[in-house]
């Protein structure tokens, strides 16, 4: 099997920052101290392809575009695209590299794209598939999750899980790559834009696409505030549900970032990852509800709650019970395995003024 294998250096460097998102803000993500995250997600994919199937040559870009993660990975990788970069650009590669990369490798005959980057990358793969094919993508493509949104289903949940389809899929089906506007996203308007269906392996280790459940929240932020103790440091995470909560502690929320509360106080509004790790108290708690669709309530669009902040806080999960019944379980994908591997399990959710369910956390 070949594997075209495509890297987005930059992808995902603005979420623990608090930037929610990295279009346009490279060179202020580094000044706030991001540090790609993308390459070594993508390396880890590769590990698992490794392992599990001998037979696969790897053909990538130069570099940092996936030369480097599929040697990393113990491959000997064909390159089939090399890029000349900017010196004097906030990134050293671009979108038409991505899409140049892609060509290149449906030209060398690959039989799957795997690519390692958010939404943005998954259109430019997209684009790039169908142009290649006349309008119609006739090779599969496949995320390795490492933007900070994640609304396409042609992602797998987690590195691993990506490396795992690719190494045993046999059928694909028709999937949606969507994108947002990220000027809106940071203002806390979510608008999403269906960019293409494209062909992508089929297995439980895709994610879904990002639905939004139904059903009142009301009755989950009145039991949560009731319930909000003196003296305690919450983490309020992003969407509608802790945003619900939020206001019935008075709070106006930012609606995508990451709030700090303690005893009537906002310590901080929009939060990176450093602001929150310094207003973290003795006793700290993590509020977050999963992702409608897909589950996930650490690791798609709150990447400033960190495995350090993680580490010193209890995690409390809210949703409405058509949301849970929609997921069916919770996801994490937290960029540390044994984070990941501590909050597996059954896990309390807060469901109602008063019910609680227990979800699996896989």
């Amino acid at each position: 099997m070949r594997v075209g294998f495509v890297v987005n250096p930059i992808a995902g460097m603005g979420g623990r920052v608090g930037l929610k998102g990295t279009d346009g803000l490279v060179e202020e993500a580094r000044e706030r101290g991001a540090r790609p995250r993308a390459p070594e997600r993508a390396r880890t994919a590769l590990e698992t392809l490794r392992a599990r199937s001998e037979d696969v040559t790897v053909v990538t870009a130069a570099d940092a575009m996936g030369e480097d993660a599929a040697v990393d990975a113990g491959f000997d990788p064909e390159v089939v695209y090399e890029y000349d970069p900017d010196p004097d650009a906030a990134s050293e590669t671009s979108a038409a590299d991505t899409r140049a990369a892609v060509k290149a490798f449906v030209d060398a005959d690959a039989d799957v794209v795997l690519f390692a980057g958010g939404d943005g990358t998954a259109v430019d793969v997209a684009r790039a598939l169908e142009d290649a094919g006349g309008g119609t993508a006739s090779v599969p493509m496949l995320g390795v999750p490492a933007g900070v949104k994640i609304y396409s289903s042609v992602f797998g949940v987690t590195p691993s899980d990506a490396g795992r389809v690719i190494a045993s899929f046999d059928t694909v089906a028709d999937r949606e790559v969507n994108d947002i506007d990220e000027d809106a996203y940071r203002e806390g308007e979510v608008r999403t834009t269906l960019r293409a269906v494209v062909p992508v392996p089929v297995s439980e280790g895709v994610q879904s696409s990002k639905q939004v459940a139904g059903g009142s929240v009301e009755g989950v932020a009145a039991g949560f505030a009731e319930d909000v103790e003196d003296g305690v440091t919450y983490v309020l995470g992003p969407g509608g549900t802790v945003g619900a909560i939020k206001r019935e502690l008075g709070v106006e929320p930012s609606p995508l970032g990451v709030d700090v509360y303690r005893d009537g106080e906002v310590l901080v509004r929009d939060g990176t990852e450093s602001e929150i790790l310094d207003a973290l108290g003795e006793e700290n708690v993590v509020v977050v509800s999963p992702i409608g669709g897909q589950g996930f309530v650490f690791g798609r669009g709150n990447h400033q709650i960190s495995p350090r902040v993680i580490e010193r806080s209890e995690v409390a999960v809210v949703a409405s019970p058509s949301k849970l019944d929609d997921v069916g379980v919770l996801r994490v994908d937290t960029d540390d395995e044994a984070v990941n591997e501590s909050l597996r399990g059954w896990q309390k959710v807060r469901a109602g003024r008063y019910e609680h369910r227990l979800l699996k956390v896989v």
